[in-house]
């Protein structure tokens, strides 16, 4: 028998992303403050200013910790684990929306509707990528946008909204080919034809229209 896989998108792999991005964004914000001493010649004002950038570069470290805490908790794949790595990657929205990045409370709520769906709370899920999706829109992260509708796909999909989640899909599988997320690409694909397979169409039929 082939073994039906409904696959979403792993935190995992947006760890790497996240460090790549932390360290770009931390080293902008250093060159930032030195260009502005540089330029204005107000020490008075920088020194100010220190305390509040130290803070956040210390919330932003923090948010990288538990964050990955969160990722190593969720990959033991115990009931236990998931309900811990859910107080983590809680810890790290909050850390994220001290200092105001919305692209990381994207990833983070994401998680948080992955965890839950792990758990088999489907509709918990639902609402956490529900949140997330605005906030991955705000930023113009269509990589994670993607990701967050396939999601939604999946949670519709579980509950038995089959057309449901052939609308969400077919929202997803565009975008990935629009940033080359071939990945993601392949992960709508296969949801797709697994839906068409429940509604008893021919999957293979089905999904010659997407390959044109």
């Amino acid at each position: 028998m082939t073994k039906r896989i409904e696959c979403q998108q792993k935190p995992k792999r947006l760890l790497a992303a996240f460090t790549s991005h932390s360290l770009i964004l931390m080293v902008s914000m250093m060159v930032f403050v030195v260009l502005g001493a540089a330029k204005t010649g107000n020490n008075l004002v920088n020194i100010a200013q220190q305390p509040q950038i130290e803070t956040q570069d210390a919330n932003r470290a923090a948010a990288k910790r538990v964050f990955q805490e969160g990722v190593e908790l969720y990959q033991k794949g115990t009931a236990e684990s998931f309900k811990q790595a859910i107080a983590k990657f809680e810890a790290a929205l909050k850390l994220w929306q001290k200092i105001g990045d919305v692209k990381q409370q994207a990833v983070a709520v994401n998680n948080l509707g992955y965890v839950y769906s792990a758990l088999g709370d489907k509709q918990q899920a639902l609402k956490f990528y529900n949140q997330s999706l605005p906030l991955s829109r705000q930023v113009g992260d269509q990589t994670q946008e993607a990701a967050t509708l396939n999601n939604i796909g999946s949670a519709y999909s579980a509950l038995g909204n089959k057309q449901q989640a052939l609308k969400f899909y077919n929202q997803s599988l565009p975008l990935s080919r629009q940033v080359g997320d071939q990945t993601q690409e392949a992960v709508t694909l296969n949801n797709i034809g697994l839906v068409y397979s429940d509604l008893g169409d021919n999957p293979l039929l089905s999904l010659s229209e997407y390959s044109k």
